[in-house]
Formats: structure tokens, C-alpha cells, sequence
């Protein structure tokens, strides 16, 4: 048995199949993480769930902010973003059944000495506590009540972390700090509009697992969302004990698995029919 986590899909079928087929992935006994954004911005979105929705006795996916968008969009409560590719997957008459399971993965999986997640974790966060705060967010988006939620997910406020947060707030800070944090200040304070390079990071501001406080580094946390580390020699930054698998499928570069076991990089290129417009890598 092999266990594979693979980086942001984003609806990229042919470069998705590519990969577990270089893999040589047996769904009879192989397992399979995903870090998020499985879906938008690829052509292949409805074939990408529906394959996890197949499989789903080996799949282990968190939600990414693209996942999250998506459920936004189907409810009505945001207008699709002229970058979306979501129209398929919206007609479809198993859009139910999809999106259902969608909005039941977990925010952050732990296994052992790893934590996965999409984007990354505060600093003042462990991983226990970290993993409890994301079961928050499951509980509300698993609910009865979860339009609620989610009519109320987006927004940037507050931007950081207080043990006495509660309600929508509470929520929305740990939604963002799982699935659109990069970077933030040594205290915590999460900054959103970047989205380059590390050498382009603004003075006072530094990657979340570059933090010195950062308390989540006993485990090797597996996330993705940031696809302009990409550009680093390797996606294993083993000084700081995260493993950086969004290696920017979707922009023309690669989609990346990481073996649990062997700690293996395996590599597909992307696939030109999984990209409906040309886009620019660091866009």
C-alpha cells in the first residue's frame, strides 16, 4: 500500500489521470490525499470530483479556497468570476451529490507525523489546536444551517487570531488562515493580496511557516495554494518542515505527488486541454 498526497488539481483531469497513471495507482489498495482546490480554473472540474466521488473510500481531500468558492457559487450567494470554470459542473444532474460531498471534507487531516492543509496554519496555532478549529468550520459546514455559513464565509476581518473570537468571525479566520493564508507578520497578522515569490515578499511580512514562534512545527505539514513556490529547487522545505505540493499544474508547470512512504516526488507535466484560456504562471 502506497500513500500519495497530490497538489492543487483545479479541475485539471488529463494532468490528474496523467499523474496516478505514472503512479501506476491501484485503487484496490493505494490511498490518496488531496490539498485542496480540486476544482475551478481547469477545464475538468465535474470529471475531477466525480472520479474522487468514485473513489472515494481512498480519497482524503481537504478544502481549498477554490472548493469553498465553488459551494459559495452554487448557493447563489456570490456571481461566478469571469476566471471560473464552473458552468459543467453546475448543470450536471449529479451537481448535488458532488457538491454534497464536497462540503464534507475536513479542513486540515493529521495522520501520524503529518498535518495536511491548503493553504497554512497560524503561528500561535498547534497542530492539535489547529486541527480542533477546523473541525469547527466542518461542523458548520456539515450542518443544516450551512448557507448560513456560508453566506457569511467571505471577507477579510478580522485578519488575526483571538482566542475569544466567536461566531461568523471565529469561523472566517479560521477559514482563511486553512485556505488563503502566504504570509503574515510575526505576530500572526494575516496579509492576503500577495501571491509571488519569496524574494517579492513585502518588509515586515514572511511566509506563515517561516514565523520563528511558529508552534506547529513538530509535524511536516503537507499544504498547497501557493503555486509560486513552484520556483523553489525542491518542493520539500525540510528547514521548516513543510512540504509545498501546489506546483502550479493549472499555469503550465507541473502536478506534483509526494509518497508518504518513500518520500518520493513523482511529477506530470500540465495538459493543454485542461486549460481553457493561456494564463500567466503567476497570475
Amino acid at each position: 500500500m502506497a500513500t500519495y498526497a497530490i497538489g492543487d488539481i483545479q479541475g485539471c483531469y488529463y494532468a490528474f489521470t496523467a499523474l496516478l497513471a505514472r503512479l501506476n495507482f491501484n485503487t484496490g489498495h493505494d490511498r490518496l490525499w488531496l490539498v485542496g482546490d480540486l476544482v475551478n480554473r481547469g477545464n475538468g472540474s465535474l470529471e475531477v470530483l466525480r472520479w474522487c466521488y468514485v473513489h472515494q473510500n481512498v480519497v482524503t481531500a481537504v478544502l481549498g479556497n477554490h472548493d469553498l468558492h465553488t459551494l459559495v457559487v452554487a448557493e447563489g450567494f456570490v456571481k461566478p468570476h469571469r476566471s471560473d470554470t464552473l458552468d459543467a459542473l453546475l448543470a450536471a444532474p449529479d451537481c448535488s451529490d458532488l457538491l454534497n460531498w464536497l462540503r464534507h471534507q475536513s479542513m486540515m487531516h493529521v495522520e501520524q507525523a503529518y498535518a495536511m492543509v491548503h493553504a497554512g496554519v497560524l503561528p500561535q496555532w498547534t497542530i492539535a489546536q489547529a486541527s480542533a478549529l477546523g473541525a469547527e468550520v466542518e461542523l458548520a459546514l456539515r450542518s443544516s444551517n450551512h448557507r448560513d455559513f456560508l453566506a457569511n464565509m467571505y471577507g477579510n476581518l478580522p485578519n488575526q487570531w483571538h482566542d475569544d473570537l466567536v461566531g461568523f468571525d471565529r469561523l472566517r479566520v479560521i477559514t482563511n488562515a486553512m485556505t488563503r493564508l502566504r504570509i503574515c507578520d510575526e505576530n500572526g497578522v494575516m496579509e492576503f493580496a500577495f501571491k509571488g515569490e519569496l524574494a517579492d515578499i513585502p518588509d515586515g511580512l514572511m511566509p506563515w511557516f517561516e514565523v520563528p514562534t511558529r508552534q506547529s512545527k513538530a509535524n511536516t505539514i503537507i499544504f498547497g495554494h501557493w503555486s509560486a513556490l513552484a520556483t523553489q529547487p525542491s518542493p520539500i522545505m525540510e528547514k521548516v518542515n513543510v512540504l509545498a505540493l501546489d506546483t502550479g499544474c493549472l499555469w503550465g508547470k507541473q502536478l506534483t505527488a509526494f509518497c508518504l512512504e518513500t518520500k518520493a516526488v513523482t511529477q506530470v507535466p500540465s495538459d493543454v486541454r485542461d486549460t481553457p484560456i493561456k494564463k500567466s504562471f503567476k497570475l
